[in-house]
């Protein structure tokens, strides 16, 4: 079921100071599937950037919030996107040390960022059209993450697949706070602008600036794979997602249209009462919220 907007803004986010420890984690998480594991692992080294921005766009338009709930709420975005980024850090730098080098790669990131998303030389309200057309950026993607996070709480075929159970965690820990805060950057853009064009522009930027970003980086970890380096191939992705270990193209593509919907809203993806589950059963969320 999916949670209504009533049930989700019921829902205090704070951040969880998680830990991992990656002492264990094998190359190829995902036994016997160099491929998917690259595929997923991405994440580690396009998100951390990407978040620490959409943790500065955020703070930059805390002052423009005339909604107190909506104030309470992005300052509880700002805090688990932050923890998210330390989070991949971590498994980026595992990564690294295991002989798998991902700084050019992280380096192209910093770059989309930091310099062509990132603060330019604007006053008044030039300034503040490039925040919101920043934070329509942010709610576009955010639309993707949230089903990206529904989808591995679902993913019970990594469970049999044997993906390491550390990694599980991570992702299912991201997963579930971005199930849970899936609907502020959409209600903060349309807080300031509500703009259908704009909307609609995003989204037609953001999709295949995504596709780009996955497909650019797959292919980059499975060159560089110190264990077994090889190319990413469109056929190696079709067979692990119909094994049920990355989303299907099919899923994907049924995501984009929803967004284009005048009525839509983010509450109509992901499943709050599922996520609030898994942070309350998670091994590194347990580990934060318990008493010091």
């Amino acid at each position: 079921m999916t949670a209504t907007h009533e049930e989700h803004e019921q829902i205090v986010l704070h951040a969880r100071d998680v830990r991992f420890d990656w002492a264990s984690l094998p190359m190829h998480w995902i036994p016997g599937e160099p491929q998917a594991t690259h595929t997923i692992n991405v994440l580690h080294i396009a998100l951390p950037e990407g978040e620490r921005w959409f943790v500065e766009v955020f703070k930059q338009a805390v002052p423009l919030i005339r909604d107190e709930r909506l104030k309470e709420d992005v300052l509880g975005f700002i805090g688990q996107e932050a923890m998210h980024a330390e989070a991949h850090d971590g498994a980026a730098a595992h990564l690294e040390a295991a002989g798998l080098s991902v700084r050019p790669y992280v380096a192209q990131m910093e770059w989309l960022f930091r310099k062509l998303l990132g603060d330019r030389d604007l006053t008044g309200r030039a300034a503040e059209e490039w925040l919101v057309e920043r934070l329509g950026v942010i709610a576009a993607i955010e639309h993707y993450t949230a089903f990206l996070g529904q989808w591995v709480l679902d993913a019970k075929a990594l469970d049999a697949a044997g993906a390491d159970p550390t990694m599980l965690d991570l992702l299912r820990w991201h997963g579930a706070e971005e199930v849970e805060h899936r609907s502020v950057a959409y209600d903060l853009f349309r807080h300031l602008d509500r703009r259908y064009t704009r909307r609609v522009r995003s989204m037609a930027v953001v999709t295949p600036a995504l596709l780009w970003i996955f497909v650019r980086g797959t292919r980059f970890l499975m060159r560089n794979d110190p264990a077994s380096p090889g190319k990413a191939s469109f056929r190696a992705y079709r067979r692990a997602a119909k094994k049920g270990l990355l989303p299907t193209g099919r899923q994907l593509l049924r995501e984009i249209r929803p967004y284009f919907r005048r009525d839509y809203h983010p509450t109509e993806t992901g499943n709050t009462e599922q996520a609030v589950a898994y942070l309350a059963s998670s091994p590194a969320a347990q580990a934060a919220d318990a008493p010091k």
